[in-house]
């Protein structure tokens, strides 16, 4: 897209996440693979997720068939939550991971409020077999919200980006990893697209002109560098980012770069980003595979800020750093130990879609 035509030039932007939602998607599991051998666990935790953030906005959840749709009303119905503000969309999927595969929403708020959809691809993280129909996600919801779709690359090449391997302050600046995004050897998305070309993207698709670059993401991420496990805004000037103490631990040089690359970093007014530690919970392994816990891959919906919890006395530092971040909502563990053994949690599960009038709310907390 070029000139005139692109959602930026005609006033549309990605919202940050805190501000007011209309809705967050979910996609109901149903794919056993997906968590081999804890299957039968992890529909309580979408349970509770769902209770939590249907206390301040619509779920709308999407499901295979009839059948899938009456079991998660019973089961969400026996977790308390508020079904008058659930919706199901019987759209079909390959996996559950709806940050990735969902549509990304755009908003512009003149010349009248307006919601649309980007266009992205989505191909299985460059790894996996099955998309064909995760892939159509974001086409259905947007014929089924009757809002406007625009495709995100020339015609004939449309680009491939995941939800969860960027992060915006929706105030024109975009977090991502040159491992993810820019990787020539392993998982490459978009084959022969240079940097310059992927920042064009941001700026004219999410009105996002400036892009920091961060390097590597954690272990144990299928993803190869998806960024919502390594650091997240918090705020228009401030991010969270995940540090491990133990230089033996192979998380730390790559945490330890991509702080020294955030220090150099800086805001479209010049100004340098405030940066607040986040620790890393111990390495969590399951059947001799290290998973890819951290307390980065939070959630923030309108009634809470929902962050995954492993157990592990680092939950406690987590959550009151958070919650000294967020003050205009409070802050929430999910025990996610079985749900990361698919390799994602909260924010990997969940795709927020904005308030269409909304004016830009964001949080109050003191590094702002």
């Amino acid at each position: 897209m070029t000139g005139a035509a692109t959602p930026a030039r005609l006033g549309f932007r990605m919202p940050a996440e805190w501000e007011p939602h209309e809705a967050t998607w979910l996609g109901w599991p149903q794919n056993p693979s997906d968590w081999p051998g804890k299957f039968p666990a992890i529909p309580w935790v979408y349970g509770e997720i769902v209770r939590k953030v249907a206390a301040g906005e619509t779920v709308r959840i999407l499901v295979d068939s009839a059948a899938r749709e009456a079991k998660a009303r019973r089961l969400l119905s026996r977790a308390g939550a508020d079904l008058a503000r659930v919706e199901f969309f019987r759209f079909p999927t390959d996996r559950g991971w709806t940050r990735d595969f969902g549509p990304i929403f755009v908003r512009r708020e003149a010349p009248v409020p307006e919601v649309a959809v980007a266009g992205f691809r989505f191909n299985a993280w460059a790894r996996y077999p099955e998309w064909r129909k995760d892939a159509r996600v974001h086409e259905r919801a947007a014929k089924a919200l009757g809002v406007r779709l625009f495709p995100a690359g020339s015609r004939g090449k449309g680009v491939v980006l995941e939800g969860g391997a960027i992060d915006v302050n929706g105030r024109g600046t975009l977090i991502t990893t040159e491992e993810c995004l820019l990787d020539r050897k392993t998982q490459v998305r978009n084959p022969g697209m240079s940097r310059r070309e992927m920042e064009a993207v941001f700026r004219d698709i999410l009105g996002a002109g400036n892009v920091v670059w961060l390097g590597r993401g954690i272990a144990g991420d299928d993803t190869h560098g998806h960024v919502d496990d390594v650091c997240r805004f918090v705020g228009p000037r401030t991010v969270v980012l995940c540090r491990e103490k133990d230089p033996r631990d192979e998380n730390y040089r790559a945490l330890e770069e991509n702080r020294e690359r955030l220090e150099g970093a800086r805001l479209p007014d010049g100004s340098r980003i405030e940066v607040a530690p986040l620790p890393m919970p111990a390495p969590l392994r399951f059947d001799g595979m290290r998973l890819p816990a951290s307390y980065a891959n939070f959630y923030v919906c309108n009634a809470a800020v929902l962050v995954p919890t492993f157990n592990d006395p680092n939950d406690r530092a987590a959550l009151g750093i958070l919650s000294e971040l967020f003050r205009d909502r409070p802050v929430a563990g999910i025990h996610a130990v079985d749900l990361v053994w698919g390799l994602g949690t909260l924010h990997c599960l969940t795709q927020q879609q904005p308030a269409a009038g909304a004016t830009g709310q964001v949080s109050t907390g003191p590094l702002q």
